[in-house]
């Protein structure tokens, strides 16, 4: 796995798991260890030190809970339901022609969209990017800042502000990598 599917994974995994959810306990033991320092690609200490910082896991849950959950959350997930966003159909088609197995929940889910790029990226060709550049481009980009945003005023927890602050950095960073590669590849064909 390359640093780029890492931090995707990572990234999409606390946003769409719950806390409490087996599959974040690992992860929970490397924040709790602080060793997601030693494998994070990008230069983010003073964020990675406040996620990596010991929270209550109750508390956590009710920011998460809070945040995106229950009828009227504060922060919707789901990119269908932003002005910017992908229909939600748009976006389990393009995941389902790819070859990405997918649930019954909405595709369009920002953690899953996180997700999905590093299954994209685990899953192509040595010479292909064209995929997870329109994951980026037309699914996540056009609504992601302004949903990263809002979780930053309406979490309760410093967590969850240092996750938004963390994934606005490495989705811009993420974002600037492909649009390099993609016009190096477009000057070796020329």
């Amino acid at each position: 796995m390359n640093e780029f599917s890492l931090l995707c994974r990572i990234l999409g995994t606390l946003f769409y798991r719950h806390p409490n959810d087996p599959v974040v306990e690992p992860l929970w033991d490397l924040l709790a260890q602080g060793k997601l320092n030693q494998h994070w690609p990008l230069e983010q200490d003073e964020l990675l030190a406040q996620l990596q910082r010991p929270y209550e896991r109750d508390s956590l849950c009710a920011d998460y809970d809070a945040l995106f959950r229950g009828e009227s959350p504060a922060v919707t997930p789901f990119g269908h339901q932003w002005p910017q966003g992908p229909a939600e159909a748009e976006v389990k088609n393009f995941l389902t022609t790819r070859g990405m197995p997918l649930s019954d929940t909405p595709a369009d889910h920002v953690g899953l969209l996180l997700l999905a790029a590093s299954w994209l990226e685990d899953h192509a060709a040595d010479d292909e990017n064209q995929a997870i550049i329109i994951l980026f481009e037309t699914l996540l980009l056009p609504w992601c800042g302004a949903f990263l945003g809002k979780v930053e005023a309406h979490a309760q927890t410093g967590f969850y502000r240092a996750l938004a602050m963390t994934t606005r950095g490495a989705v811009q960073a993420m974002a600037e990598e492909l649009i390099e590669t993609e016009e190096f590849d477009d000057e070796e064909e020329q």
